[in-house]
């Protein structure tokens, strides 16, 4: 079992009979206050979306919209403990990736979920993002 203790947060990146994960951790679990962030897509603060038809112009956007979710219940990447990502094509997955490798260092990466969907509720997002954080008490 490889175990990260920072703090508040704990990450296993590969509990005992589990193969490793790429680019995520297995298991995340902390101490504190709990905080749900809504799905986020590539809409900037006027509601019109970013870099239609451009996945990683879109990635950005919504992990700068994340950002700004996490900080106004004062929080930061640091203390996400999981990440799920709706694709409407697994292609789209190296630009979220390189997206989120942006903010979020190697040896802080939360656990996640990736599920590609048949659309998402407007035609021209490529992808959504929902978070879940602990804060420390």
């Amino acid at each position: 079992m490889s175990d990260h203790n920072e703090g508040h947060l704990t990450r296993i990146s590969a509990p005992e009979g589990v193969s490793p994960g790429t680019g995520y951790h297995h298991v995340v679990w902390g101490t504190g206050r709990f905080v749900a962030v809504s799905g986020q897509c590539a809409f900037d603060e006027k509601g019109a979306v970013v870099g239609e038809g451009d996945p990683a112009a879109q990635a950005r956007q919504v992990f700068e919209n994340l950002r700004r979710c996490l900080a106004a219940a004062g929080a930061t990447f640091d203390d996400v403990v999981k990440l799920t990502y709706f694709v409407t094509d697994v292609a789209h997955l190296p630009a979220v990736r390189e997206a989120r490798d942006a903010v979020i260092p190697a040896d802080r990466l939360p656990a996640s979920t990736a599920v590609q969907v048949a659309a998402l509720f407007r035609p021209e997002l490529l992808l959504e993002v929902e978070a879940f954080a602990v804060l420390p008490s």
